[in-house]
């Protein structure tokens, strides 16, 4: 009985490809004709970005070990590069200035990548708040950037691509939506080729990989060229598509931090986790800020919102570290072969 139920089991496993794309079509066909506002403007939306810079970051310190504590350095050269490649070079379409944005966060991303060949852990993360120090400081003094607002503040050109405007809260859905589901497409083939390999190898020992012959300095920059590439798109989004004005204190490091939190919690070396992770960070505050309301009244003010978010945070990734160190992802992962045993033994 127990060969029958194993050979029943293994020939109907579900193909691995099947959920991702069962769950866009969810998300291309049934969500837009049925979501709201609020849900697209509140969740979705920061949702999308927030994953994508997850799934950048998870690249560069889940597969390939190097910590960076300089995201929204990147976030922040994506979305004033875009601006500005889409404001002063003439007739290059948006599609344009993202690539061409996401090229110069990379291009930032391997100058400030060049410490990695030299240090390594608490030592390259501390090296790499001078990316975010930096980014942010520039985008305040040359006011340049912000096209000599005195503010600092830009505002989001319309989304348009071959003649198709985006516009509204599902139009910027389904544009973030689509750009997501691209990179995060070239970012799981990107993982699972030689290259991907290389990143593992030189994460886990980097004289072994040496050894073997693994190019460990290109294999490196490789990674911060590829990690900010994705974050600088993602700080498009974030800026295009949901906030739609920014200003550089909106990039600080609080929200390189958050990045962080996300492939912690959702789970390292993981481009599921990502979005694992940024499900939860999106969601974590608007149900603290329902129950606060709801158990506390008017004493739960944006201010004990805002702490509250902290201590509740903090607490999930000491648990995480403790308790379930490969993230959301492994606890889901484990909860889907449980439930599949108990369901095979009905």
């Amino acid at each position: 009985m127990t060969a029958i139920a194993s050979e029943f089991s293994s020939s109907h496993r579900i193909p691995g490809w099947l959920p991702p794309v069962l769950l866009l079509g969810v998300a291309y066909l049934i969500v837009p004709f049925i979501g709201t506002s609020y849900l697209f403007e509140a969740i979705l939306l920061p949702f999308l970005a927030l994953s994508l810079a997850g799934v950048g970051l998870n690249i560069l310190t889940g597969y390939a070990g190097q910590v960076s504590l300089g995201s929204a350095a990147f976030l922040a050269v994506g979305a004033f590069a875009a601006y500005n490649f889409n404001l002063r070079v003439e007739g290059l379409p948006l599609i344009g200035s993202i690539i061409l944005a996401g090229l110069a966060a990379a291009a930032i991303g391997i100058v400030f990548g060049l410490p990695s060949l030299r240090l390594k852990g608490f030592y390259l993360a501390v090296s790499t708040l001078a990316a975010q120090f930096f980014v942010q400081w520039a985008l305040t003094k040359f006011s340049w950037f912000s096209n000599d607002s005195a503010s600092g503040v830009i505002d989001a050109p319309a989304l348009s691509i071959a003649g198709i405007a985006f516009n509204g809260a599902v139009g910027r859905y389904l544009f973030s939506l689509t750009v997501v589901t691209l990179l995060t497409f070239l970012a799981y083939r990107l993982v699972s080729s030689q290259s991907g390999r290389n990143f593992i190898a030189v994460r886990d020992n980097e004289t072994a990989a040496r050894i073997i012959g693994v190019p460990v300095l290109k294999t490196k920059l490789l990674a911060f060229a590829i990690s900010s590439f994705i974050i600088g798109v993602a700080g498009v989004l974030w800026a295009f598509a949901y906030l739609r004005t920014v200003e550089p204190a909106g990039f600080n490091l609080d929200r390189s931090f958050q990045i962080l939190f996300i492939i912690i919690i959702g789970g390292l070396a993981s481009i599921r986790g990502a979005f694992f992770g940024a499900a939860l960070l999106v969601i974590l505050p608007l149900a603290l800020s329902r129950l606060g309301s709801f158990l506390l009244g008017d004493v739960f003010n944006s201010g004990v919102l805002d702490m509250s978010q902290r201590i509740v945070l903090g607490a999930l990734i000491i648990l995480f570290l403790i308790l379930e160190p490969d993230g959301l992802v492994s606890l889901w992962d484990r909860i889907r072969k449980r439930s599949a045993a108990v369901f095979g033994r009905m």
